[in-house]
């Protein structure tokens, strides 16, 4: 590869050039920027683009502790948060009291890993037992179809 230096500057790279070009001929960095650069039939600069100048950001507080508890309030109600109603099913797994999804969650797993039901020649496999198969309604289950099974019996 061949460098040929060119006064015409047809494309902008940036400051990575000089690097590399100081590297290899052993020359300062500051001595190649400013300079124009002919590689093999392309013609780049060296020139550093002028950064535009750092917006300020103005970000709107809240002006009452009203608007603050608000907010918490309002996220603290999302739909995995929600207390969900378990099918009689699933209920014989994670107990009939209201449970957010994530809840749900976590006890089936613990109840999968309590009872080892995990394949152990592929742990992404579930294979259910009698309390589970009325859940799922199949033999095995691979953990990433278990919630849209779950999802079936949260009300």
């Amino acid at each position: 590869m061949g460098f040929r230096h060119t006064s015409a500057c047809e494309k902008r790279v940036g400051s990575s050039v000089a690097g590399v070009l100081a590297q290899k001929f052993s020359l300062e960095e500051s001595s190649l920027n400013n300079q124009s650069w002919k590689v093999d039939g392309m013609t780049s600069s060296t020139k550093k683009p002028q950064a535009a100048p750092a917006k300020a950001a103005t970000k709107a507080a809240p002006k009452t502790a009203e608007a603050k508890g608000a907010k918490t309030e309002k996220s603290a109600t999302s739909a995995f948060a929600k207390p969900l109603q378990p099918s009689k099913e699933l209920a014989a797994v994670v107990g009939s009291a209201p449970l957010p999804r994530t809840e749900v969650v976590s006890k089936v797993w613990e109840y999968i890993k309590k009872h080892k039901l995990q394949n152990e020649a592929n742990k992404r496999e579930i294979l259910a037992d009698d309390k589970l198969k009325a859940v799922f309604g199949r033999d095995k289950v691979t953990m990433f179809e278990m919630n849209k099974y779950l999802a079936q019996h949260l009300k």
